[in-house]
């Protein structure tokens, strides 16, 4: 939406003339939807204006929309003032945005003029009257504390000072005279700011002067109406003003779209990094509302921000100027960019804002910006800072930003040349306001060598330094050196933040979803379809880029980027996307990047000199000047005007325009009106039927009345409306981000078990769940009438929370509905867990972590979604319906039921896929944990007689040793966040009489999100039982309970998020009864590398747990044992078992024997031989000797994950397989005695090379290799 393009069949410079004012004929009207307080004095209140006349009556291609003009126009209503105040005339822009999404651009200078009537003199008399008495009887109501507070603030030795506040804030018939504001305004279809500022200044000074102007001011209005045409792209146009000449130009097809407001203010009124910090919420489409108490700066810095996000255009709610009558627009659950006037300098706290989580605040005025929460930077955020520095210095503007730019500003041009390093590749403009001359004129060294020339007799006449060449240029530039500054600055600035865009997303088109289906099919499916593989995308992005790109793609303005680019198969393309388009081939062209490599390197703009140029040629060259003003058919008596008085225009020489002088609009008038339609065409302005104008609006945004609010009707009816719109908007954005969520996360699941690639990243899981919060808050903030803090939705947990607290009492919660009993074989009873809202709360509100409401806020949703209850828990605060009709209005979201049901049914989808997204944020918090021991009682003892530890390890760290409580199987502990639970270690030291100890599993749950970790064990740990191990490494699994709410709302167990064993399911050793054959043991082992490969190509941050895949049921070590089991000749000698590590035991002790006799040589290959015989003898040694009491299967077990680490493992298993000792303790078929099997097992262990393996401190404690 900022791209300024005029209306189909527009061609003339201006539309319509406007005069808006006091109508004498109606008298004073209070304004009542201006919100003023009447208990101000009536000089400060507000009354109704109204647009006098309008010439001409109505434009075909642009109808005049009256009540919105007079409301922009005036936005506050009429002013009055007296003699005593200040009168300057104030000019403001503003802008309509049509309901097709076209523009027509408004430009006001609003002054004051005596009020002659004597009934609005009379009536201001009377209302000041009734104002004093209103004053003194609540001055006598008030409590003789008011009165000496009163007293003691106005200094009682100064009664001349409170007169004049008196006489200044009052009015006297007899005394003052009286002035009312009043507005000549002109409406056009492109924003040509300087050019609309002149020509009305200079029809405001024919008024006011004492001189009366050339020609009639009928004969300058008619002339800009219907004689100046619109310059056309690439060109400059000159036409006259009442006092002189006046220039505007247009930008070119393959320029940056046109942009006539002073960009340097921007910079100036927020600073450089303030602006940059807006630049980004905009781009991540926030709630931007700027504040000031000056009308243009709202819509400079509003127009100017959206200038810079080429080649995307913001699609949501945009009003820079939001009228009074128009506040309730704040509540707007959506994205949206407004403006508001502030009555005073610092009213701020005045302000009540329902949604502020994800509000912006921009007080222009106060030099200062309220940025949201935790939200991301953008890309190379210093680099770009720096490079806009350089520009902004070059031509004396500080980038720390100043309101009243002037000495600072000088200063620091005189540091420019020392600053700054003028790279001519670069293309950056040395500044303009430093003469070069002036600063070498007066140096020593070039005095000398002039000196020195004319003493050798050189003549030096032509030496002198061409000085003022700024001077030549101001003589042939048709406009002043501050406008071409202004105008160079502007485009040199758009340059650099367009060049970020252009880096970034230089192989966008690669990722464009190209559809199979005509224009109407694709159009019909929009909603349906991906049209862009964002996935893809990322992975090509540099690391440092992606939090900001993760959430910029998911915006409405890249959706519609995208969609522009797709629709550009069938028609013209989009303008903006064809400039940007055909800038990234430019580059392509220069840098020719084959193949393509996506780095973070900073690539400065380098056509900033050839920018600046092209505007400067066209000021310099004026390609086409208008007709001049004339003497029109007026009437006698007619053009005469009384100073100080706008006069009476003549209606019928304003009405149509000239019928035989129109050769400008004829020429290639039908060209033209092509281009334009177009042009309108591929904006989708004016598509070719319903079928497309329905369904690209509706894929655009939440509704064509949801982009701009109609300022034409405020009926209670409309505005109805216009809320029942936000909720159904609200409604279809749930259903659409929730959708997206359950797919995207789905489809990632079905990637682990083995179907498809992986379309869904953590970040951008992290991405989808942030946008979910933001809308959450956006529906809590709906219609809000009461809210503590920023948050909307917090603020009603805690009205909920205290509600609750009374009712039954603090300590007296019940469990909810989703509370847990897990109970094993063995009968030992997990103990339940309470599940509830308030329960959740407190824990969020322990976490000293968070310092904002917004932020507890965020992390109750993600404690809530990852414990499956947040459909649950909201229906609980929804349905509370005596604080929802304390807290919201009635057409709020929150107090519609239908929408209500479908919302938390949206939500209760979000049940059927497991999300971390509370344990993987707050990584840092304390948890508390239990953890419950389960022994085998059938076959051993339920209570050892020795002292059990257990140690417990996740993805993001450890307990250490934790001494269980004798005679006790469970225990609870607090530690630092562990993450995702993998293992843990559990043994005892083997004292008393019943050491012996069978475990059947280990049960650890996290007491804040209620998961539950089973570690499945079956081992007997003791001296002289099983392998011997007194501790174990057992690898968990994360246990999915079922319940009803679970079984309403989870998908069936086939198509459940697979837990750690099946996800990691080698189904050829599924069978535990049978033994498997050698096809499947193979097939296994390539399953289990398979697993740790994809593993290590999974982004950093996303890999998860390498233990399970290394020692879980099906990883590597048990896909090793079964290959070293089979054929084993594993029979009882004197009545013990012959375990595997037995074997190695063995193999090394021929080894090291074979070494000391030298006779490895007749072996294998000699030296290579010794060195990995050497490497295998010292770890099987370094784990016997090592101060742990692991079993023969646990040593096995190390042995194998050290190997991993160390990419040893395809050399040992050779050694072996060539060890005499083979032939003793295998059978002739075992496959370690095959020599294809062995060689293909080498192979596949060599993949293992190019991954750094990384183990659990828990796995080689004590064992120094």
């Amino acid at each position: 939406m900022s791209n300024p393009s005029p209306s189909p069949g527009s061609c003339r410079f201006a539309d319509y003339f406007v005069l808006a004012g006091i109508d004498t004929d109606s008298g004073l009207e209070p304004d009542e939807l201006s919100g003023e307080n009447f208990d101000q004095s009536p000089l400060r209140r507000t009354f109704k204006s109204k647009v006098l006349a309008h010439y001409p009556q109505n434009v075909e291609y642009n109808p005049f929309d009256q009540d919105a003009v007079n409301m922009l126009c005036m936005p506050k209503g009429l002013s009055f003032k007296t003699q005593a105040e200040n009168r300057d005339p104030l000019f403001h822009a503003f802008l309509i945005t049509r309901e097709d999404g076209s523009r027509t651009y408004g430009f006001v200078l609003t002054f004051y003029e005596e009020v002659t009537c004597r009934q609005i003199c009379s009536a201001m008399q009377t209302l000041y009257q009734m104002h004093n008495v209103e004053q003194c009887s609540s001055v006598y109501a008030s409590s003789s504390c008011s009165m000496d507070s009163l007293a003691s603030s106005i200094d009682e030795g100064d009664s001349s000072s409170q007169v004049k506040m008196q006489r200044y804030n009052s009015y006297d018939i007899g005394r003052d005279t009286l002035y009312v504001s009043k507005c000549i305004c002109l409406i056009t279809p492109l924003p040509f700011v300087q050019a609309c500022r002149k020509f009305l200044r200079q029809l405001h000074k024919a008024v006011s002067s004492q001189q009366t102007p050339p020609l009639p001011l009928e004969s300058y209005i008619h002339n800009i109406l219907y004689e100046v045409p619109l310059p056309p792209p690439g060109r400059s146009l000159k036409f006259s003003g009442v006092y002189g000449p006046i220039i505007c130009q247009r930008p070119g097809p393959t320029e940056l779209p046109l942009f006539d407001f002073p960009l340097r203010e921007v910079f100036e009124l927020l600073g450089l990094e303030n602006l940059v910090q807006l630049f980004t919420c905009v781009l991540l489409e926030m709630q931007i509302l700027l504040y000031s108490q000056d009308y243009q700066r709202l819509m400079t810095v509003a127009e100017g921000i959206t200038a810079l996000l080429f080649p995307f255009q913001w699609q949501h709610v945009y009003v820079p100027i939001l009228p009074a009558s128009l506040l309730h627009f704040l509540d707007a659950p959506v994205p949206y960019l407004m403006g508001l006037q502030s009555k005073e300098p610092n009213d701020r706290s005045k302000l009540e804002l329902a949604q502020e989580a994800n509000l912006c605040f921009v007080d222009i005025d106060n030099h200062f910006i309220d940025l949201p929460e935790d939200f991301p930077q953008f890309p190379n955020k210093l680099e770009f800072i720096q490079e806009i520095s350089e520009v902004l210095l070059q031509f004396g503007i500080p980038p720390e930003g100043n309101l009243h730019c002037s000495e600072s500003a000088t200063q620091l041009q005189n540091l420019v040349l020392d600053e700054l390093v003028h790279d001519k590749k670069n293309g950056n403009l040395t500044s303009t306001t430093i003469n070069m001359y002036e600063l070498l004129k007066g140096n020593e060294t070039l005095a000398r060598l002039q000196a020195l020339a004319k003493r050798t007799g050189v003549s030096v006449e032509k030496m002198e330094i061409a000085a003022p060449l700024e001077k030549e240029r101001d003589t042939r530039c048709q406009c002043s050196e501050e406008e071409l500054r202004d105008y160079k600055l502007a485009v040199q600035l758009r340059e650099v933040f367009a060049k970020r865009f252009t880096q970034m997303f230089a192989d966008y088109e690669a990722f464009v979803i190209q559809p199979a289906q005509d224009m109407e099919s694709w159009l019909t499916n929009r909603e349906q379809m991906q049209n862009f593989d964002k996935a893809s995308f990322l992975s090509d992005q540099p690391e440092p880029y992606l939090p900001f790109l993760s959430h910029f793609i998911e915006t409405q303005m890249f959706a519609t980027f995208i969609d522009n680019k797709i629709v550009s198969l069938w028609e013209e393309k989009d303008p903006l996307l064809r400039v940007f388009d055909s800038r990234i081939e430019k580059m392509k062209i220069y840098n020719v990047r084959v193949p393509t490599i996506r780095t973070s390197n900073y690539q400065k703009c380098t056509i900033l000199k050839e920018a600046a140029q092209a505007i400067e040629q066209r000021l310099v060259k004026i390609d086409h000047t208008a007709i001049h003003p004339h003497l029109l058919d007026m009437k006698i008596g007619q053009g005469k005007y009384e100073q100080g008085f706008f006069p009476k225009l003549q209606a019928d020489v304003l009405a149509t325009g000239p019928t035989n002088n129109n050769r400008w609009a004829n020429r290639g008038a039908t060209a033209q009106r092509r281009k334009d339609r177009l042009r309108q065409h591929s904006e989708h302005l004016a598509l070719d039927n319903d079928l497309k104008e329905k369904y690209m609006q509706e894929a655009r945004s939440l509704g064509k009345s949801l982009r701009q609010p109609k300022l034409s009707d405020l009926s209670p009816a409309v505005i109805a409306q216009t809320n029942w719109k936000f909720v159904e908007g609200l409604l279809k954005e749930c259903r659409i981000k929730t959708k997206r969520m359950l797919v995207e996360k789905m489809g990632h699941e079905a990637v682990e078990l083995g179907h498809g690639e992986a379309n869904i990243t953590g970040l951008e899981e992290n991405t989808l769940i942030a946008s979910l919060c933001d809308l959450l808050e956006r529906i809590w903030s709906h219609g809000l009438l009461i809210k503590q803090g920023k948050s909307a939705l917090w603020s009603h947990l805690v009205h909920y929370q205290e509600c609750e607290e009374k009712r039954e009492g603090i300590l007296d919660i019940p469990v909810g509905t989703g509370s847990e009993r897990r109970k094993s074989e063995s009968g030992l009873i997990l103990p339940s867990l309470k599940v509830s809202l308030i329960h959740d709360m407190r824990h969020v509100q322990q976490m000293s972590e968070i310092k904002t409401d917004v932020g507890r806020a965020r992390a109750w949703i993600r404690l809530s979604l990852e414990k499956k209850v947040l459909s649950q828990q909201l229906k609980q605060l929804m349905f509370n319906q005596s604080l929802i009709k304390k807290l919201y209005k009635r057409y709020a979201f929150l107090r519609c039921e239908e929408e209500k049901e479908q919302f938390l049914y949206h939500l209760l989808s979000l049940n059927a896929v497991d999300y971390f997204c509370f344990t993987s944020v707050f990584t840092t918090i304390m948890i508390p944990y239990r953890a419950v021991i389960i022994p085998i009682k059938k076959l051993s003892n339920s209570i050892t007689t020795s002292n059990p530890w257990i140690s417990v390890s996740g993805e993001l760290g450890g307990t250490g040793v934790m001494q269980v409580p004798k005679n006790l199987l469970e225990m609870t502990f607090e530690c630092q966040n562990l993450g995702k639970l993998t293992t843990v270690q559990i043994g005892h030291d083997n004292s008393g009489l019943l050491a012996k100890w069978l475990v059947d599993c280990v049960m650890v749950r996290n007491e804040i999100t209620g998961h539950t970790y089973r570690f499945p064990c079956g081992r007997w740990l003791g001296k002289g039982v099983d392998d011997g191990s007194l501790e174990r490494i057992l690898v968990g699994e994360l246990l999915v309970v079922e319940d009803d709410l679970s079984k309403q709302c989870r998908t069936p167990p086939q198509l459940r998020s697979p837990t750690v064993a099946r996800r990691l399911s080698i189904t050829s050793l599924g069978s535990r009864t049978g033994k498997p054959n050698a096809g499947q043991i193979q097939e296994g082992i390539g399953e289990s590398i398979n697993n740790i490969v994809k593993h290590f190509h999974k982004p950093e941050k996303e890999r998860g747990s390498l233990t399970i895949l290394l020692c879980g049921e099906y990883g590597l070590v048990s896909a090793l044992e079964q290959v070293f089991h089979h054929g084993f000749k594993s029979v009882r000698l004197f009545q013990k078992n012959v375990f595997i590590w037995d074997f190695l035991e063995k193999a090394v002790t021929y080894f090291e024997t074979a070494e000391e006799e030298e006779s490895q040589v007749n072996l294998l290959d000699g030296k290579r031989c010794s060195e990995t015989s050497r490497s295998l003898c010292q770890y099987v040694n370094a784990i016997n000797t090592a101060p742990r009491n692991i079993g023969k299967d646990g040593k096995l077990q190390l042995l194998v994950c050290l190997g991993a680490r160390d990419h040893l493992l395809h050399q040992w298993i050779p050694l072996l397989a060539e060890c005499p000792v083979i032939s003793r303790m295998y059978e002739d078929c075992a496959l370690l005695r095959d020599r294809a099997t062995v060689n293909t097992l080498i192979r596949v262990l060599q993949t293992l090379h190019d991954f750094n393996i990384t183990l659990e401190t828990s796995l080689v404690k004590g064992i120094d290799v």
